[in-house]
């Protein structure tokens, strides 16, 4: 199991809209993508126009070849890119040590 982390700054005040648009794009396109298996967004407290997107993807290629390159991250970015202040910052974890 693979870890993104997008660590995502939006627009100020744009918070209701993207919090809609970006659940739309998880529901309606990158749950769909091969090797997917789910996702976690957080908001900032102190700074509510900063979110972390986690998305756990079965392989790294699933993410950065099957997704990325298929026209659906085009849809996905459609979606929520309009409202990004900054280009995500996007990196991959792999699992070392988990609590039961």
């Amino acid at each position: 199991m693979i870890l993104e982390h997008a660590d995502i700054r939006i627009h100020t005040g744009q918070q209701t809209a993207f919090n809609e648009a970006i659940e739309r794009g998880l529901r309606t396109v990158i749950s769909g993508a091969h090797g997917f298996h789910g996702f976690k967004v957080n908001q900032g407290i102190e700074n509510p126009e900063r979110y972390v997107l986690q998305i756990f993807w079965a392989t790294l290629e699933d993410h950065t070849v099957g997704f990325r390159e298929s026209p659906a991250f085009a849809n996905w970015r459609a979606i929520v890119g309009p409202f990004f202040a900054a280009p995500p910052v996007v990196e991959h974890f792999k699992l070392l040590l988990k609590s039961e």
